[in-house]
């Protein structure tokens, strides 16, 4: 059951419903009972519109029949009347007693306020950033990360058991032109004059390991520069890249992969550190490379043979993925004998089935949209439910400063990385501005507005809201732990009465965030109670000589504080004490 009694009175009310429809419309086929919060509050609590949907069946007004569902409803102990509006909703208005008690139910809950306590015994895993680990993390991979994270946080507090994953691209090409970047950066350094392609990568990381390198190594990994100079002359620039990894593997033999898993140690290394000082975690780092040396990727495909759904062609293997809503067939192999990426994901989304997940969420990138269909399709081809994986896809962050766009490029080194965001603004607000929009919308990420101190700024608009409950509770100067259990009667004003509904919708919120993928409705949710709370603050006094009116409001006020806590605590962002 719940930690609140929100999704309860959900429960209850929609039981009512159903009861009233076994009486006025036996006959029917029960539709679903949707309560909706009505947006003004003179509309009551909940507002449900399933007249409209018997309207038809039973062919009689929608008025007609909400009338005679409202007299229908049996008697409960929260809802105080039913009203009939417009063309056929049936308004719903609670107790005031019940409503005030919302004030002790967050306070006994505490931080489980929110969450629900019947596991769903649904093992969901979420994999997200799964950055390439060719160089330091950028704001955009932030915005996947801040989503990822949260989203597993709002799904954990929804009662299911979640696992997350970052899956490590540690094989395939982009690897091996980081380790080839980063050999021709040591080159330079062990006084070999060797060109460096402009498709390379470019950034001051590279030349960092380089120097690390021939600290450690000192001329171990020389070798001419003339080794390269046939690879250097092909006009292509990708192909002379692939040339040029090539001639680094004749070069330097065992050697290039000691410099490729040193590349690859070290960026790792960065990634996780980073991403632990951003609040972002995981409970795994799956390695692509482990699917090549354990087999999955040939016993993956071997499956797909076997049920048909592999040809030969150009001496290339494809899948067919066309059958499955894909543009066109993929390839699998090439003709060199050499796997592709999209082998690999085959495998690695057949394993994380195979290791017991009743669902996956991925988090991508936008541009990765026309990835979706040959994904799912060789999950079907393999004989797997395809709507048992779900993508989610985040668009990209774009930084302004200055009102100026600040322009970014991976390869060249051109970008902001995490790091320096999260120096520039702070954790707090990175966190919280990569989750105010939807994750597929496009964000727009204001670093004058982040850095303010100002009504303006939604992280500290919603964090002064805590500090203010922190200071009242101060000047107060008795133990909050006191006041749970306070007589609540008192809260009858019209600002108490919208903080009141406010905190019975949190649970609410948490819910629907789970449901729709969408922790930005913990952000826009926290946002809402913290107007409340400050139109509140301006316009009543907390520490009045009415020792009960003043215990009510400082409960209330605390209560506030709880929520805000929880809310922010789902979005990984600190509750602070002062401002």
């Amino acid at each position: 059951m719940a930690a609140s009694v929100s999704p309860d009175l959900r429960a209850h009310l929609s039981a009512l419903f159903e009861t009233a429809i076994r009486e006025v419309a036996p006959a029917a086929a029960a539709p679903p009972i949707v309560l909706e919060r009505p947006r003004q509050a003179a509309h009551g609590d909940y507002a449900c519109s399933v007249a409209l949907q018997l309207a038809k069946a039973e062919k009689r007004a929608p008025r007609e029949i909400a009338a005679r569902l409202a007299a229908a409803l049996p008697a409960s102990p929260y809802v105080e009347k039913a009203e009939v509006a417009g063309a056929g909703f049936i308004n719903l208005f609670l107790k005031r007693s019940f409503k005030q008690q919302v004030v002790n139910r967050v306070l006994e809950a505490g931080a489980r306020y929110g969450t629900s306590l019947l596991v769903q015994r649904k093992k969901i895993q979420v994999e997200f950033v799964s950055a390439n680990p060719t160089g330091p993390l950028h704001v955009g991979h932030g915005r996947g990360a801040a989503y990822g994270a949260s989203l597993a946080n709002v799904l954990a507090a929804a009662g299911f058991d979640i696992a997350r994953e970052f899956y490590v691209n540690d094989a395939g090409r982009q690897m091996d032109i980081l380790a080839l970047s980063t050999w021709l950066r040591y080159l330079e350094l062990a006084g070999e004059a060797a060109s460096f392609p402009a498709n390379a990568y470019q950034g001051e990381y590279v030349r960092s390991m380089a120097r690390a390198i021939h600290a450690q190594h000192g001329e171990r990994f020389r070798r001419s520069a003339e080794t390269l100079a046939a690879a250097s002359a092909e006009p292509d620039e990708e192909l002379r890249l692939d040339a040029l990894i090539e001639s680094a593997k004749r070069a330097l033999g065992a050697d290039f992969d000691t410099i490729h898993r040193f590349a690859l140690e070290v960026q790792l290394a960065d990634c996780r550190s980073d991403l632990a000082e951003f609040g972002v975690t995981f409970d795994a780092w799956y390695s692509e490379r482990s699917l090549y040396d354990t087999g999955r990727v040939e016993r993956a495909l071997r499956r797909l043979e076997e049920r048909g759904h592999l040809y030969e062609q150009d001496g290339a293997k494809w899948f067919r993925s066309s059958r499955y809503g894909d543009e066109k067939d993929r390839v699998v192999r090439r003709e060199n004998g050499q796997y592709t990426y999209f082998a690999s994901d085959i495998a690695y989304h057949l394993d994380k089935f195979e290791r017991g997940f009743d669902s996956a969420i991925d988090i991508w990138g936008a541009d990765h949209h026309g990835y979706i269909a040959r994904v799912k399709g060789a999950l079907a081809a393999l004989g797997l439910d395809p709507q048992r994986l779900t993508i989610a896809l985040v668009q990209f962050a774009v930084l302004y400063r200055g009102g100026e766009r600040v322009s970014m490029s991976t390869r060249a080194g051109e970008f902001v990385t995490l790091r320096e965001l999260r120096s520039e603004v702070g954790n707090d607000a990175a966190r919280f501005f990569y989750v105010l929009r939807k994750s597929d919308q496009h964000l727009d990420f204001d670093l004058d507005l982040a850095k303010s101190q100002s009504n303006e700024n939604p992280v500290y608009y919603v964090q002064y809201a805590h500090a203010r409950v922190c200071s009242v509770l101060e000047q107060w100067g008795g133990d909050p732990a006191e006041l749970t259990g306070a007589d609540v009667a008192a809260l009858v004003s019209e600002h108490e009465t919208a903080l009141l509904a406010l905190l019975l919708e949190y649970p609410d919120a948490v819910e629907s965030a789970a449901r729709d993928l969408a922790p930005h409705l913990i952000a826009f949710y926290l946002r809402e109670l913290a107007a409340g709370f400050h139109s509140y603050y301006n316009a009543a006094r907390f520490l009045v000589d009415d020792e009960s009116v003043k215990r009510a409001r400082l409960a209330l006020a605390a209560a506030v504080r709880q929520v805000l806590r929880n809310g922010l605590a789902l979005l990984g962002v600190s509750a602070p004490d002062r401002m």
